[in-house]
């Protein structure tokens, strides 16, 4: 397919709007990145063409593909920390804030496979994805600090936990015929084993 040719003129944005066509490249990414799951497979011309803009137009906002993919991840990892922050603050129990941090993260993940894909497999930097740990330390400090864990490190047992939900859910993304238990049972054998929580009252493991 021929990726050289823009999608038709558009017409120059006024002044103050650069922002907002900058909002659309990255959001034409995040759609094709979606879809594609590998980010090596993204052309900043077809992402041009998307947006109908010239692919020069493009490097006035990005110097390159790494630096729009890593600005489509950082928006789709602030959305499911939001979602997973969110999930957290309607529980006022430690145990189950940890809980519903965990599972609105693979909530998510359910709907945006592919992006999920570029976020742990591309080879593009992506340091704020540090933020979704720290908040996860946090959660698991509340735990202990609340008697509903075990007392310890809580950066290495938050450490620990990332490993296994990371692992776990790009696993039923690349594997998706292995045989998968529900996800909130697979959740809570990781959160009794490795953070010491009693599983949710009424749900039999």
């Amino acid at each position: 397919m021929d990726d050289t040719t823009s999608a038709g003129p558009r017409r120059p944005n006024a002044r103050g709007q650069g922002e907002r066509l900058r909002e659309e490249i990255i959001s034409a990414a995040v759609r094709m990145l979606g879809d594609l799951a590998d980010d090596e497979a993204l052309s900043l011309r077809a992402v041009a063409r998307a947006v109908s803009i010239s692919p020069t137009s493009v490097y006035l906002y990005f110097p390159d593909r790494d630096a729009l993919v890593a600005a489509a991840m950082e928006r789709c990892h602030a959305q499911m920390l939001q979602a997973a922050d969110d999930a957290e603050a309607a529980q006022q129990d430690p145990a189950l804030g940890l809980r519903a941090r965990i599972l609105a993260q693979a909530a998510w993940v359910r709907e945006h496979p592919g992006l999920y894909k570029v976020m742990h497999e591309s080879r593009v930097g992506m340091p704020f994805k540090e933020v979704l740990f720290t908040r996860t330390t946090a959660a698991v400090q509340r735990c202990m600090d609340a008697g509903v864990a075990a007392p310890g490190d809580a950066a290495t047992v938050a450490l620990d936990l990332r490993t296994a939900v990371i692992g776990m859910l790009s696993l039923r993304i690349n594997e998706p015929d292995l045989p998968w238990p529900p996800f909130p049972e697979q959740a809570d054998r990781f959160l009794a084993k490795l953070v010491g929580l009693a599983p949710p009252a009424g749900e039999g493991h």
